[in-house]
């Protein structure tokens, strides 16, 4: 797996836009008082079963692989200059 740069950020990107995302597809709401654990686990969930990511293996799903994912998942979606995918 390698390191993004920018993955922390990416990370709570990716869970703004999955939490509207979630929404809009009637999959519930994302709590303000919800750990961040238990978000990307939700946002990832989502995505998996929407299919616009590739599930991981049983045996790699952690929250660090889970975070990982989302990451990839935002970076494909941002616009190529965006500020984010710059390496700092």
């Amino acid at each position: 797996m390698n390191k993004i740069p920018n993955e922390p950020e990416l990370v709570k990107k990716a869970l703004q836009i999955g939490a509207v995302y979630a929404q809009k597809r009637a999959y519930g709401k994302i709590e303000s008082h919800d750990s961040v654990k238990l978000k990307v686990e939700f946002i990832y969930k989502v995505l998996v079963e929407d299919k616009l990511i590739q599930p991981l293996a049983k045996d790699q799903i952690s929250d660090p692989n889970m975070r990982h994912k989302l990451a990839l998942w935002i970076s494909r979606q941002l616009p190529a200059d965006h500020p984010l995918l710059k390496e700092s």
